[in-house]
Formats: C-alpha cells, structure tokens, sequence
C-alpha cells in the first residue's frame, strides 16, 4: 500500500478555490485528492512539475485551466495558491515573496 498524504488549502488558497465557479472548484478539488494524496512528487510525464528556484520545494498541478502550487511538508501536501494558467507568473512572484528562504 503506498503512503498517503493528507492534502491541506491554506488559507488563501482556500479563498481561492471558494471564489471560482462550482464546476473549477470540484475539478481542482478532484485532481488535489487523485494527484496529491498518493503520489505528490512528479514522475514521468505527469501533470505535477517542480518548479525551480524554490527552497523548500514547490510544486505546481495542472488542472484545466487552473495551477495549484503546493510543497510537501511530512506526510502533508500543503496548497498554498490556486490560480488560473493566465495568472501563473503573478501567483509565482507572490509566492517566491513569501518564501522563508527569500
């Protein structure tokens, strides 16, 4: 049985999610539980990529048209943003900002 990790929206992201049409926010919420709870690292041609210049790490899921970026924490994947395609480079920014390591 491979290891299971609990998926936790941040605050923000969770403001993210709640502001976008029901039908973007169950397709993210889908992807975050298929992709995320088992296998959150990127493997082969995936949907999940690392993104670099980040310490800790970040990862960033596909899903439609919208970007989750995340890091892993244990056995938690932690959402940190929800964004759409668009508006990835922004999200990055904001978040490179934050990072602990900036």
């Amino acid at each position: 049985m491979k290891k299971r990790f609990k998926v936790i929206f941040s605050p923000p992201a969770q403001r993210e999610i709640e502001r976008l049409e029901l039908d973007s926010a169950l397709q993210i919420a889908k992807d975050t539980k298929t992709y995320l709870e088992i296998s959150p690292l990127p493997f082969g041609k995936t949907r999940i990529k690392k993104i670099t210049g980040f310490y800790p790490p970040l990862y960033r899921l596909r899903s439609g048209d919208f970007r989750a970026y995340y890091r892993i924490i244990s056995t938690d994947v932690v959402v940190l943003a929800i964004t759409h395609k668009k508006n990835s480079e922004k999200a990055l920014k904001k978040l490179k900002k934050s990072s602990p390591n900036h």
